[in-house]
């Protein structure tokens, strides 16, 4: 049976429900193989415990970003689909919220161990629909599986208060209470931790939710959801919607039943969902773009300021929004630090993130290729000068080579936003002073990167610098136990730590009266 595909956001449809499969190589294939028979290769929505198809019968592909190949099919689901997902949601609300703290607490547990039990798979399955070497991806497992074990925890804790009443007769209570059905618009670049984050704190709270994953990385939020229902996660606290994101975006904005919306992603989306949940005054959390700068002055260890340097930026092929975007390093210690970090790049391994050794995968796509392109043409043509890579790499596909660009300016492109790719540019600065002026210089407040040896610096620049992550001589800072969130316009709220808790929480005031004793 003949298959006709038509164009949709950068991706492709199938009419047709066979899966459309070139020849795959033998590593991914075992991959895929591994996965299949652990049970954990889910190609269908998941609405109220069942596993469904589009309710029109269109399928999207999921491709490997390293190899091009078609992984598996899933559903395009829509409005229609994403409406009984709410209203699945809706209705086990009133039983899930009203179980004792300690019976979420045990189920969200149970959903750790099971996390933890399939780590393998999972890893695997992310590196094969995000590309991201299966070292990183199996860290991206652990630390996902660590939000849910915290909250599992934080579940038993959800304190209220008892205020000190003016009259004698009164007796004043703070009460929290779970803010009902939640909306969860989750990324392509952390498939699993990025759902984790939001839905276990949300569920430990008593929330039940829709979840929205990126169409270009479903297969891993499907296979998370199965876990969950293992674990005793009943059918309608967790529903999976996939597919025309306009359509699922506007439906979980304009609904009534949805009281929150929760996203990690682009600025720009940030402002239209916001903007959309005001009609139903719905509470918002976003976690949007950044441009994080990472200040080397004079007195860094080298060494340090490199690998933490080099993590900051090139994680994840440096498709995160808290990759370090600009590199400011004092100039007393440029050049040095300069030899220093081109030498560990080019040290850097690129390949399929299935070969062992690969430190660098390839990018999501030809559009994140195309605009790393564009922001290196743009910098040399204002003067920069590539001193490593700059350009597409030899293995083909949406595989970049590391790239170091030295004498960027704050005229260009690399400086001003987001890059999102494996670019590295380095940008001098002479004071402190300067480097505070140069860092805030964006609308963006994400993360942001000191390496100093100095104490009294650490604290001072930390304090001027307006971010909402600051990582003093080290690289990688992002836990389950520390608040995680930008300032400016790099969103609201925080998730992760006792503070993303309140995200999912309502606060409830109740007044007791006439109880004069008899």
């Amino acid at each position: 049976m003949a298959m006709r595909r038509v164009a949709f956001h950068g991706r492709h449809l199938l009419s047709s429900s066979h899966l459309f499969c070139r020849h795959m190589s033998t590593e991914p294939m075992a991959a895929l193989d591994r996965i299949r028979n652990s049970g954990l290769l889910k190609t269908q929505g998941l609405v109220g415990g069942k596993w469904i198809d589009s309710y029109d019968g269109k399928k999207i592909e999921v491709q490997n970003p390293a190899t091009g190949d078609v992984i598996a099919s899933v559903p395009c689901m829509g409005s229609k689909e994403t409406t009984d997902a709410i209203s699945s949601a809706y209705s086990t609300y009133s039983s899930w919220s009203k179980l004792t703290a300690a019976e979420r607490s045990k189920t969200l547990r149970n959903w750790y161990d099971l996390i933890i039990k399939h780590k393998d798979e999972l890893a695997l399955l992310i590196t094969l629909e995000q590309g991201k070497p299966i070292k990183e991806a199996l860290g991206e497992v652990n630390y996902g599986a660590s939000f849910i074990e915290f909250f599992s925890e934080e579940a038993k804790r959800i304190y209220g208060d008892i205020i000190p009443a003016p009259l004698s007769d009164r007796r004043l209570l703070v009460l929290k209470q779970p803010v009902g059905v939640v909306g969860a618009i989750t990324p392509w670049n952390f498939p699993l931790a990025m759902i984790t984050r939001k839905v276990g704190p949300a569920l430990a709270c008593g929330c039940t939710v829709v979840v929205k994953p990126s169409e270009f990385t479903p297969l891993t939020a499907l296979a998370a959801a199965d876990l969950a229902l293992q674990a005793g996660i009943p059918p309608g606290a967790l529903n999976i919607v996939m597919g025309n994101a306009p359509e699922i975006g506007d439906t979980l904005l304009k609904s009534t039943q949805v009281r929150k919306i929760t996203f990690t992603g682009s600025t720009a989306v940030g402002k239209k969902l916001m903007e959309g949940s005001a009609s139903t005054v719905k509470k918002v959390s976003l976690e949007l773009g950044g441009n994080a700068p990472c200040i080397v002055f004079d007195d860094a260890d080298i060494d340090v300021a490199v690998k933490g340097s080099l993590a900051a930026k090139f994680r994840n092929s440096g498709q995160t929004c808290v990759c370090a975007n600009r590199i400011l390093v004092q100039e007393g210690i440029y050049e040095e630090f300069a030899k220093a970090f081109v030498k560990a790049v080019q040290g850097m391994q690129v390949g399929n993130g299935l070969v062992e050794g690969t430190s660098q995968g390839p990018l999501i796509n030809e559009a994140a290729v195309q605009k790393v392109e564009k922001f290196v043409n743009d910098a040399t043509s204002k003067g920069a000068n590539v001193i490593l890579g700059g350009r597409r790499h030899s293995l083909g596909m949406t595989f970049y080579e590391p790239t170091v660009v030295s004498n960027v300016n704050r005229d260009m492109l690399l400086f001003k936003d987001e890059v999102f790719g494996p670019v590295a540019p380095l940008v001098p600065f002479k004071t402190e002073e300067d480097a505070i002026s140069m860092a805030n210089d964006t609308n963006a407040g994400l993360a942001a990167y000191i390496f100093t040896k100095s104490i009294p610096r650490s604290w001072c620049v930390s304090e001027a610098l307006e971010y909402g992550l600051i990582g003093v001589n080290e690289g990688i800072i992002s836990n389950e136990v520390a608040p995680f969130g930008g300032v400016k316009q790099s969103g609201l709220g925080r998730e992760g730590s006792k503070y993303g808790m309140d995200e999912y929480l309502e606060v409830k005031y109740v007044c007791m009266g006439n109880l004069k004793g008899t």
